[in-house]
């Protein structure tokens, strides 16, 4: 009679035992869904394209250039490296494009930093902004940065010769030229591509952002390409 007893009660400690491990791995098991159906989904190539950028599946190397920063202190390709960098190439006196796209780089950064945004907020940290000025004539580093400073101070600003600026460019996508608005006075322009580029922490060409431009998509794709490099 004990015999039995002993071995029933243990019978049914064994099945206690296992319905609590048969629930606990169901809590787990839903926990890791939940915490996937939770987490930010990577764009996938054709999404990136309709979203409006290109990126690349193997990153592209950038030739070796020498330009000024707003210092008046050379920057090159290992400027870049160390971190992630949104790169567009437009001028002061730049009325439409320029001032716009700039003013989108202050609210990529503000959306990237938000603090409540965990999806984002980890980016910030090593996510830069480069204007690139294709006119040094008038843009000399002083009044390239206080052009900047207007918008953003953590923004960085070059610019350099027409030959090094235009194999710059040139290796990102984007195309320019002088256009005389005045024979009289000599006035001109800057016709010039609106493309964005990336280029990521090794100073390779990542891919670019064509206009017009959208910031929250643009934080989407920036995302997917951060997620896939970690």
């Amino acid at each position: 009679m004990n015999q039995a007893s002993f071995t029933h009660e243990d019978r049914k400690q064994g099945i206690r035992s296992t319905v609590l491990v048969l629930l606990l791995i169901m809590a787990v098991l839903l926990g890791m869904f939940i915490y996937r159906v939770s987490q930010p989904r990577i764009l996938s190539a054709k999404e990136i394209v309709n979203s409006g950028a290109v990126m690349f599946e193997t990153p592209r190397e950038i030739s070796a250039f020498s330009l000024l920063d707003t210092r008046g202190e050379p920057f090159t390709l290992a400027s870049l490296k160390g971190g992630w960098t949104f790169v567009f190439f437009g001028f002061t006196h730049c009325p439409d494009i320029c001032p716009a796209t700039v003013a989108q780089f202050n609210e990529l950064q503000r959306k990237l930093g938000e603090s409540g945004n965990s999806h984002y907020a980890k980016y910030a940290r090593d996510t830069r902004f480069l204007l690139v000025s294709l006119d040094p004539a008038r843009d000399t580093p002083e009044v390239l940065g206080k052009y900047l400073d207007y918008f953003n101070p953590d923004f960085m600003g070059a610019t350099g010769n027409f030959l090094q600026l235009r194999k710059f460019a040139g290796e990102l996508n984007v195309a320019f030229r002088k256009v005389v608005t005045d024979h009289d006075s000599g006035d001109y322009t800057i016709d010039h591509g609106g493309n964005v580029a990336l280029v990521n922490p090794r100073g390779l060409y990542q891919g670019f952002f064509k206009p017009p431009l959208d910031v929250d998509r643009m934080a989407l794709i920036y995302r997917s390409v951060r997620m896939q490099a970690e």
